[in-house]
């Protein structure tokens, strides 16, 4: 049976420099998916055009704007990229480019050119949860992201920071901290 090997993290990407290389619909909504998750993001978009669309929400989201054809040197500074054009020529040269100079890269709809993927976000306050199809099935994701939307709690924020504040009042060592926070939060399992 096949298995997911991707390693979830959440990144601040307030404190990163990310490239989304390409102006048009999948830029769009690359950023678009970025900018909901992280409206904090530090982006810089790179294109000989941009959508008016794409436009708007740069200026919302404070996302720098070159326009030009896509050249190695816009990588410098940068942590992610993101390859979006419609030139499978160009975004294997932003992936080689890429690899060359250790920058972690997504060329949208291209598994194998890719680093890691965006996956469906749920964002409830406080609680986020990340869902990965392993790039096979974006549509599954976003049914599941539609489900877990559903299900959870709209308070469930609230309850995260009451049980911040209940785990500082908490003594005793570390396993017993532990085993306190497991009983309680059980209970929230249960309701689910």
């Amino acid at each position: 049976m096949e298995r997911n090997n991707l390693y979830p993290i959440f990144l601040k990407t307030s404190n990163l420099h990310i490239l989304i290389v390409g102006g048009g619909n999948v830029a769009e909504e690359k950023l678009t998916f970025l900018t909901k998750s992280s409206p904090d993001a530090k982006v810089t978009m790179v294109s000989p055009m941009f959508r008016q669309a794409t436009k708007a929400l740069a200026e919302k989201y404070n996302v720098t704007l070159i326009i030009d054809a896509y050249q190695e040197y816009y990588l410098l500074g940068k942590h992610m990229v993101v390859a979006t054009t419609d030139s499978p020529e160009v975004n294997v040269a932003v992936y080689k480019d890429c690899r060359k100079l250790d920058k972690l890269v997504n060329v949208a709809d291209n598994p194998p050119y890719c680093d890691f993927y965006m996956g469906g976000i749920v964002t409830k306050g406080n609680v986020k949860i990340a869902i990965s199809t392993n790039g096979k099935s974006p549509t599954t994701a976003k049914r599941l992201r539609q489900f877990f939307e559903d299900i959870i709690p709209e308070d469930i924020s609230e309850m995260v920071q009451n049980l911040n504040r209940y785990r500082k009042t908490i003594k005793g060592d570390f396993e017993q901290k532990v085993d306190k926070m497991n009983e309680i939060t059980q209970k929230l399992v249960e309701k689910v």
